[in-house]
């Protein structure tokens, strides 16, 4: 006898006959013969009899095509099994939708859900049609029911939910020493360890595509300039070696000689052994100017994941104050500016200067003058981006100025925001370490939910009642998505399980992962802090102490909460400022379509990215500093501060570094800042002229605006989804 059922998503639900009776008295309705109640009876009772305990609802409608067939009423089975197929063809409708939007290259937010991906190519439109397609599959069989529930609900994002069976992690910072020093293997080739700058360079590239296949987030260098600059003194040495040759002398003495600075100047007053000295810098600066531009270009031009996606890269640096690590930097910053192909911004890597006094950031500091130029390159090209290593949660207690691998216990980056640094189960550092997967919350439908409470006190209360009960299901579902990860073996991620991921030197390829990845960190974001403070209190934390005070005590809350996660599953919890791009409209689509058009919370296309003040609110960059910087700390699990500025910033680097003071005043832990960049689609011209129409080198009138999305800037706002979109039109300036 039958006593449940295994509906199509998974669920066991009881047994209901009437819902079999009900089948076959539509298909009836549709014969001359109409229905037979007496006959709808036997069936049901003779399917529900013999029947095991537990059947599946196909299996079940197996049945009753086959009673039906074995009664005098076939024609009845045949509007059955017509009834059927119509069904199968209803639940598949949506995928179809889907999939013609995709064929035809429609613009619209599911094509447009990543701004980095192009989905109109072929390579694109594969990675689409196995994304819708996979992410039902998640919803209906691996999800638990609470979460699968959150999930409908609009109350939780599950990010990157596509690759959630392949059992991948989100990102890395690379340990790019390693696989300078020893090489790796990759894919059928392999290769050998660099020994001077251009193949470093072109290492480094590979290194972040290979890993980039294997993983569903962004790559990262923490240490560019350290990692690097070894390769600069064997290229100089090189140098030395070809100039011995030419002169017929020996110059093994100036192998080990310090260089003060690897600066090109010129030969004409030089003699003798001084000349070759100053060739042979001059030649390793134009070759590390060289191999910094193609690392640029490489890492603008190199696809990956099927070939439809440049990496979604970063680099931190600005702390090597070696001659060698400072001609990296000097040379990476030159190329930079000077941008690629015709003359264009590159979009990766996101560059990161890692800020700290003593090193770059006073003007008595070794580094500087590098700094000044950091300024000057993101004054034209955005990047790079800072982060603030004085910031008190930024600190390692075994940083030495003096030690060479400093940089072991300096925090670094994504360009996006993540940031991975404290850790309860091995060394505090960045390196060999990254995200292993996050889910947003959507805390503004449930001040939403609470809205009708005439009483704020109570408001409040019940608001943070069901922001305790959505927390306590992310970090369920967080751990059950841990669970399924961690049973991966070793040899399913080739390069990163064998020698990117802190201890996966001592994994063999069929041993799982699990002992390894405990180092990484499970994210708890959150987004729309502003849409749900003015849902709870009228106004948001930009324009009301009350709302600042409150929505600092959700976000605490928050935190504290993620640290009593850390210890009772013993994992490395964190809160995430979230970077949301297409969940931003995501979310307030659905809430609208539910609540209505509430003013200051539901009546935009998108909500506001995580603690950030409005971007159509007008204020200085104090104030938005002043508002924004008590969350950094609250959200170790990535934040990011920027300011949009007015004008051509061209030619005003200063505005840059007034930014990063205020992230030093307020204790801030990484900032941007964006300012007017046009850019000619047909030709690559870029320039600051408000409202530009036409290219004054071309004569294009197709112009388009180079603007960051979230950390990260996009090629073109034609790939923009319409919330980002809507967000990007209500951008003011910050002054």
């Amino acid at each position: 006898m039958i006593q449940t059922v295994v509906k199509r998503d998974g669920r066991i639900v009881g047994y209901n006959e009437e819902k079999i009776k009900a089948a076959i008295r539509k298909a009836m309705l549709q014969t001359e013969a109409g229905e037979d109640e007496g006959l709808i009876q036997r069936i049901a009772d003779r399917i529900g009899a013999r029947g095991r305990s537990q059947m599946s609802v196909e299996e079940i409608q197996d049945q009753v095509e086959l009673e039906l067939m074995k009664s005098p009423r076939k024609e009845v089975a045949r509007c059955y099994i017509n009834y059927r197929h119509n069904r199968s063809v209803a639940r598949r409708a949506k995928t179809r939708d889907i999939f013609l939007e995709i064929i035809n290259a429609k613009n619209n937010d599911i094509t447009r859900e990543n701004a980095n991906m192009n989905a109109d190519t072929p390579a694109g439109m594969m990675m689409k049609f196995a994304s819708e397609t996979t992410k039902p599959f998640v919803d209906d069989y691996i999800l638990s029911e609470e979460v699968r529930e959150a999930v409908r609900g609009n109350y939780l994002h599950i990010h990157d939910k596509d690759y959630y069976p392949t059992k991948s992690l989100t990102c890395v910072q690379h340990p790019l020493d390693s696989i300078l020093n020893h090489g790796f293997v990759a894919g059928h080739g392999e290769s050998r360890p660099a020994k001077r700058i251009e193949t470093a360079s072109i290492i480094a590239c590979i290194s972040m595509e290979t890993a980039q296949n294997e993983m569903h987030g962004g790559q990262a260098i923490p240490a560019f300039d350290f990692y690097l600059a070894p390769f600069v003194r064997r290229t100089f040495i090189e140098e030395l070696k070809v100039l011995e040759q030419v002169s017929n002398q020996d110059l093994s003495d100036m192998y080990d000689k310090p260089v003060d600075d690897y600066v090109v100047r010129e030969l004409d007053f030089l003699q003798g052994r001084e000349r070759l000295w100053q060739h042979a810098i001059n030649r390793t600066a134009c070759r590390v100017h060289q191999a910094m531009e193609a690392f640029i270009h490489n890492m603008n031009t190199i696809h990956s994941r099927g070939g439809n996606q440049v990496v979604f890269s970063s680099i931190n640096y600005g702390t090597d104050t070696s001659a060698e690590g400072r001609c990296v930097i000097r040379e990476l910053l030159n190329s930079t500016y000077e941008g690629v192909g015709n003359g264009a911004t590159a979009i990766f890597p996101i560059q990161i200067w890692k800020k700290k006094r003593g090193v770059s950031y006073l003007p008595t500091d070794r580094n500087y003058d590098l700094y000044q130029l950091a300024c000057k390159v993101t004054a034209r090209r955005f990047f790079p981006n800072f982060v603030n290593l004085d910031a008190t949660y930024n600190q390692h207690e075994l940083w030495r100025a003096d030690d060479p691998k400093r940089y072991v216990n300096e925090v670094a980056t994504m360009g996006c925001r993540t940031r991975v640094f404290e850790n309860r189960f091995g060394p505090k550092t960045s390196i060999g370490r990254g995200n292993i997967s996050f889910s947003t919350i959507n805390i503004v439908r449930l001040a939403i939910e609470c809205m009708n409470i005439p009483d704020k006190q109570q408001r409040i209360d019940s608001f943070f009642a069901r922001l305790d009960e959505m927390l306590d299901i992310t970090a369920r579902q967080l751990m059950e998505r841990f669970d399924f990860q961690r049973t991966a073996m070793a040899k399913q991620f080739p390069l990163l399980m064998s020698q990117l991921w802190i201890g996966s030197e001592k994994l063999n390829p069929d041993d799982t992962i699990e002992s390894v990845i405990n180092q990484g960190t499970l994210g708890i974001g959150f987004i729309g802090l502003a849409e749900c403070l003015i849902a709870l209190v009228g106004k948001h934390h930009g324009e009301s102490e009350e709302a600042q005070q409150l929505g600092v005590r959700i976000v605490t809350y928050m935190r504290d909460r993620v640290v009593e996660f850390s210890e009772r599953y013993q994992h490395n919890f964190s809160v995430l400022a979230t970077p949301a791009e297409g969940l931003s409209g995501k979310f307030t689509k659905r809430d609208r379509k539910d609540f209505g058009e509430i003013p200051g919370v539901t009546d935009k296309k998108y909500y506001t990215n995580s603690n950030h003040v409005p971007v159509y609110y007008h204020c200085s960059p104090k104030h938005k500093a002043e508002v924004e910087a008590p969350y950094h700390d609250l959200t170790r699990g990535g934040h990011i501060f920027y300011v949009e500025i007015d004008g051509d910033a061209t030619h005003n680097p200063q505005a840059i570094s007034d930014v990063v003071d205020l992230m030093d005043r307020y204790n801030m832990g990484y900032c941007s800042v964006n300012h007017n960049r046009n850019r000619c689609m047909a030709c690559g011209y870029e320039d600051a002229t408000d409202h530009l129409t036409e290219c004054p080198k071309c004569g294009s009138h197709h112009i388009d605006k180079l603007q960051r999305i979230t950390g990260y800037l996009v090629g073109t706002t034609e790939r923009w989804n319409s919330g980002k979109l809507a967000e990007l039109n209500d951008r003011v300036v910050h002054k």
